[in-house]
């Protein structure tokens, strides 16, 4: 990318706002490739001025075909642009964003209170294993996971120096799209982990990571989900073929959430964006996932969902990250 000869008119607002992303803490490199490939075609097919047309962008997101997560990735992208340029006093054409994810007809297990009790005593009465920490690491490791609905991927990039005790808090760093967040922890999973790095990281650098797999190097995921699959069977969980997933405590954590304020007569609209911060969302079309999914699980709550969110939860393609 750095080698690359930017050519058009729209070329030093292109890399202005490349670089606006990258001080905002995100990777963007998808993003970058695609504006490359959109200022060598404003280039070679004559488009000059320092102006967005509707033909540009058009002409560029579906002149040549390609699958609908890569148009409605690139619908995202220049309507983002042209909402930079018009910012800078610029003339931008805003492209509707209408093409859809492929639906996911994964179904996705939400946990019930007894099933997780009951899978957190199987973790905690794993037979010892030696030459592992396993026994230390998974009882805090799954409560975590439990408890923030973090991915697996975040979970085991954790270092130490990542979790604040007097905050409460875990930072999450880099994590799906480049971004970063804070995670607060509830008081009990504050302490647990407290208490796990005092005992089991003692004399460790503050750069270790927080839930190692042997030799105190970064776990696997495969050793995760192998890990997983034993607690899972231990505690009397049906394992189809597509699940219960690692992935699946962070459906039941936003769907018992949406639920729970929605019981609670809470204004949904008003949530939802504390909702899509907390899970690292990108924007509301990740979150809009689990308003869906609230209202098939609990249908007798699809009058009130519907009245608070009429504008997210129908229609959507169902797209939930990794």
């Amino acid at each position: 990318m750095r080698d690359y000869e930017w050519k058009s008119s729209l070329s030093s607002l292109m890399k202005s706002f490349i670089e606006m992303n990258h001080l905002a803490g995100l990777k963007f490199e998808q993003q970058e490739r695609f504006l490359r490939h959109f200022d060598h075609f404003c280039f070679y097919n004559g488009y000059e001025g320092g102006t967005l047309t509707r033909e540009m962008a058009e002409s560029f997101i579906y002149g040549q075909g390609g699958a609908d997560r890569t148009l409605h990735d690139k619908e995202v992208l220049l309507y983002r642009f042209a909402e930079f340029m018009k910012q800078r006093g610029h003339h931008a054409y805003l492209p509707d964003i209408r093409t859809k994810y492929p639906a996911s007809h994964h179904i996705p297990h939400i946990y019930t209170e007894d099933e997780r009790r009951r899978f957190l005593e199987a973790v905690d009465s794993y037979p010892q294993t030696p030459n592992s920490f396993r026994n230390t690491v998974d009882p805090v490791l799954f409560r975590f996971l439990c408890g923030t609905g973090c991915r697996l991927s975040e979970a085991l990039n954790l270092r130490i120096a990542d979790f604040d005790y007097p905050l409460g808090a875990v930072t999450v760093r880099h994590a799906k799209n480049g971004r970063s967040r804070i995670v607060p922890l509830c008081a009990s999973l504050t302490e647990r982990i407290h208490s796990y790095i005092n005992r089991f990281h003692i004399g460790c650098s503050s750069d270790a990571c927080l839930f190692p797999g042997a030799k105190r190097g970064k776990m696997d995921r495969s050793t995760a989900y192998t890990h997983f699959r034993d607690y899972i069977l231990m505690a009397g969980i049906p394992h189809p073929k597509d699940g219960p997933r690692i992935h699946d405590w962070r459906h039941t954590l936003a769907v018992e959430n949406l639920r729970r304020w929605s019981a609670e007569g809470l204004d949904l609209s008003n949530m939802v964006p504390y909702l899509t911060a907390y899970l690292g969302h990108q924007d509301f079309r990740a979150t809009q996932y689990y308003l869906r999914l609230t209202a098939e699980i609990y249908p007798e709550l699809v009058r009130v969902m519907e009245a608070a969110c009429w504008d997210v939860i129908p229609g959507g393609g169902g797209n939930e990250e990794s």
